[in-house]
């Protein structure tokens, strides 16, 4: 008995000697693990729309930044596709330790509230950066005769619905920001949507819509050619390319500012080490002349800031849009 006793404590203490060094190993592991600086392999930017739009080639320009300044690849990876949905699943099924970003841009904040989603958007992701933004112009045919915002405003309430808009279609951002400003401004006019940018466009030049509201990249030739007036801009602050030309609220229908803008965002959890890594980058990135150069081609600025000032932006237009679809004024097609 004493014999199997002392084999019996020799088995046990080995055993406890083996546990203790197989979680000495995992520690250790883990904690190499941990401190393994970010980022150690390549990343993807995953960007929900197709490749060669604006906002796929200012993000390869940012990729090519992001490269240069970890010294890791950053690369883009498309996945267009319902609305930018599909290029948010890609991102939601990610494992949140920041080597999958996800462009995205004002229309996230548009499509909860008229399409089916799968996901919260704003408590299933980790908000990054805001990297642009920038307002639309309110644009008329020549055609109607009007020159000034408030005069639109009461050319359509002498005539209610008798003033075509133009979107790029049902559901869009532009259709949303269209349809804010005509309840703000207590106006009603008929949507003509139309499948993209580039054929409102045309509408509106035609003079088959009267009104189209259109981001400053697209439409400035016109404007410049005569073939189009602005009116107003969208967003909080005047364009410095129009410089006269004044906002919406400034033209007399406060409480309105609507901004394009384009974004970083994360699964949910990723490590606020890592968040702030790819924030701190990414805002020296936008101080570049080559960054800025690329943006204001495109009708955009700089934005810039911190992930909270981001997440603050998704859940303010979330709600703002949200209540529009309530009220039946936005729906999708």
């Amino acid at each position: 008995m004493p014999n199997s006793a002392c084999l019996a404590a020799g088995r046990l203490l080995r055993c406890t000697i083996l546990a203790a060094g197989i979680a000495f190993v995992m520690t250790a592991a883990c904690r190499a693990e941990e401190i393994e600086p970010y980022p150690s392999k390549a990343v993807r930017i995953v960007v929900p729309y197709g490749p060669g739009g604006i906002a796929d080639v200012t993000m390869r320009l940012v990729a090519k930044q992001l490269s240069e300044h970890f010294g890791q690849q950053f690369y883009i990876d498309n996945r267009p596709g319902a609305g930018g949905i599909l290029g948010m699943k890609t991102a939601e099924e990610a494992a949140p330790d920041g080597y999958t970003l996800t462009l995205i841009a004002s229309s996230y904040t548009v499509n909860p509230a008229i399409r089916p989603i799968n996901y919260d958007p704003a408590n299933d992701i980790t908000p990054i950066i805001k990297f642009s933004q920038g307002p639309l112009l309110v644009l008329v045919n020549p055609g109607l005769g009007v020159n000034t915002l408030q005069e639109l405003v009461a050319a359509a309430k002498k005539k209610p619905g008798e003033i075509n808009f133009a979107t790029s279609g049902q559901g869009s951002i532009i259709h949303a920001a269209t349809e804010l400003f005509l309840v703000k401004a207590g106006i009603k006019m008929t949507h003509i949507p139309y499948k993209g940018t580039g054929p409102a466009l045309i509408g509106t030049l035609a003079g088959q819509t009267q009104v189209f509201f259109s981001s400053p990249a697209t439409a400035m030739p016109h404007v410049q050619a005569g073939k189009l007036k602005v009116l107003a801009v969208t967003g909080s602050k005047r364009l410095p390319a129009l410089p006269n030309v004044p906002t919406v609220a400034e033209a007399g229908v406060p409480d309105y500012a609507v901004e394009l803008w384009h974004g970083f965002i994360a699964p949910k959890g990723v490590p606020r080490e890592i968040v702030d890594k790819i924030n701190k980058a990414a805002n020296e990135t936008l101080k570049l002349p080559e960054t800025a150069e690329k943006l204001a081609a495109d009708g955009v600025g700089p934005a810039g800031g911190t992930p909270e000032e981001f997440g603050a932006t998704i859940r303010k237009e979330l709600d703002v849009w949200k209540k529009l679809a309530a009220d039946g004024v936005i729906k999708g097609e």
